[in-house]
Parts: C-alpha cells; sequence; structure tokens
C-alpha cells in the first residue's frame, strides 16, 4: 500500500513527466521562416550563424560567381583543388543543411583520403575517370570503391574515410554536394602527422607499426 507521501512523489514525478513531454512536442526542427541569412557581423555565437534581418536582405545574399573557374591544381602535392561554397560564401545557406564543392584534378592527382564530420557527399564526374572509394567503420573497415565516368554518381556517407583519383591521362573535374551549410574536413595525414602540437611520435609508431624516425620524418613533412 503506498503511503500518502508516496502517493505525492509519484504524483510529482508524473507531472513533471508530462511537461517534459509537452515540451519536447512543443519544439520544431524545421525552419520557422523563408530564410536565416548569416548575419557576419554579428557578435552573438550559436550552433550555426545568427540571422540577419530580413528587411536588409537581398538577392546577393543568395549569389555566388565562379564555379566554371577551373582550381589551381599545381601549386599542392597531391593534384587537386577544391572550390567551396558553403555558408562563409552564400550566406543564404544558413540553416539550409546544403553546401557545394567543384574539384579539380590534374592527371593521377588525388583528393586525399579525408572525412567530413557533419556531412554526407554525393558527388558527380563532370569530367574525366576517377577512382573513389570509402572504408566502413571498425572492426569490418571494407573497402567500397568502383571507377566513375562522366556523369556518374557516387555518394559517401557522413564521417566515413573516402578519397577520390583522377585516373585518366587529361584533367578530372566533379562537382558534390554535401548535407551541412558547413560540412568540415579532416584530412587524414595531416590531421595526424601534421597535428599542432605534434602527437608523440611513440603513439604514432605504435599505432601505425613503424619505428620512431619513420613517423618523425612523416611529421617533419606537414
Amino acid at each position: 500500500m503506498v503511503s500518502s507521501s508516496g502517493s505525492r512523489v509519484l504524483f510529482i514525478c508524473f507531472v513533471i513527466t508530462t511537461m517534459t513531454c509537452f515540451v519536447a512536442m512543443a519544439t520544431d526542427n524545421n525552419p520557422l521562416q523563408d530564410f536565416c541569412v548569416a548575419d557576419e557581423n554579428s557578435p552573438v555565437l550559436v550552433n550555426g550563424l545568427v540571422c540577419k534581418d530580413p528587411k536588409v536582405v537581398t538577392e546577393n545574399d543568395f549569389y555566388t560567381w565562379g564555379l566554371n573557374v577551373a582550381g589551381d591544381t599545381l601549386s599542392n602535392k597531391v593534384g587537386s583543388n577544391v572550390t567551396t561554397v558553403n555558408v562563409a560564401r552564400i550566406p543564404g545557406l544558413n540553416t539550409l543543411g546544403i553546401s557545394l564543392v567543384r574539384i579539380d584534378f590534374a592527371p593521377w592527382g588525388i583528393n586525399a583520403p579525408h572525412t567530413h564530420p557533419r556531412a554526407t557527399e554525393i558527388l558527380t564526374v563532370i569530367k574525366g575517370t576517377l577512382r573513389v572509394g570509402f572504408v566502413t567503420s571498425n572492426t569490418e573497415n571494407r573497402h567500397i570503391t568502383k571507377v566513375l565516368n562522366e556523369g556518374d554518381v557516387f555518394v559517401f556517407p557522413e564521417g566515413l574515410i573516402h578519397y577520390q583519383q583522377n585516373i585518366g591521362h587529361d584533367n578530372a573535374v566533379v562537382i558534390a554536394a554535401l548535407s551541412s551549410q558547413n560540412p568540415g574536413v579532416i584530412t587524414i595525414a595531416n590531421a595526424v602527422f601534421g597535428a599542432n602540437p605534434d602527437i608523440s611520435a611513440d603513439i604514432l609508431a605504435k599505432a601505425f607499426q613503424l619505428n620512431k624516425n619513420t613517423v618523425q620524418e612523416l611529421q617533419a613533412r606537414f
């Protein structure tokens, strides 16, 4: 039999649970206005960017140019160049959950293994022939790879390590869309061997089954 004090405790718990459910049901993850153009000058820090006053929004907040211009693939060692169209370039992308990149490849150039921590990527080959792939998570670490030609489309799931390589003798171009206004990118080699400050060479030597001198040589390159 439940005492009167016990009944009061149960009643209070019931009320709190009911109110919590009500608050949860009252939220809305979808946009509640037509747009939320990023206010780049606002000092307020939020998850995303603060909205600009809609009254001062113009067509240029939804526009950029130059995606027809080939990126410089000769000034880096991997032979590729990524031109990014994200919220930093088009403020009107704020809260819309999408961005775009153009990737140019020199012959046999690569977009080195990397991840996007906040986005799935869907890629379309505009010109050339590429080998692409991604690796599934531990412990399977399955390598899923395919050769793509012009017009082919491939998807890289969010957070998984992936890459592209131009396997032709001419330049290649792809366009990719990502499911975030700011997908982020972590290039594996740069992050591991170019961390600032350095990750201990002893740690990396054990992780990659290399000797310490080899690790230090790799760190010096990044």
